[in-house]
């Protein structure tokens, strides 16, 4: 499994390319527009990395060091990930 840095370094990696093109072109509202998308798909991407944490190493995911006793404990963390507060 990829750690979690390496997959947001390529992140990175791929619009740092598409924004230097960007600048190079002067086009200002390409700027912009991969400005946002980066930081958009950034978000995505760390609770995508977040979900696959808790279900690869569930004991881990507590933070506090708590065992997960199974499937509902590891729901009720999914759903604690995804509640907006």
């Amino acid at each position: 499994m990829r750690h979690r840095n390496q997959i947001l370094d390529s992140l990175e990696r791929v619009y740092r390319d598409a924004f230097d093109q960007a600048t190079s072109a002067t086009d200002p509202a390409a700027q912009a527009r991969l400005d946002f998308e980066f930081q958009r798909d950034q978000v995505h991407l760390e609770v995508l990395l977040d979900i696959r944490d808790i279900l690869a190493s569930p004991a881990e995911a507590s933070g506090a060091g708590e065992r997960v006793g199974g499937l509902l404990d590891t729901a009720e963390k999914l759903k604690n990930l995804t509640r907006l507060r």
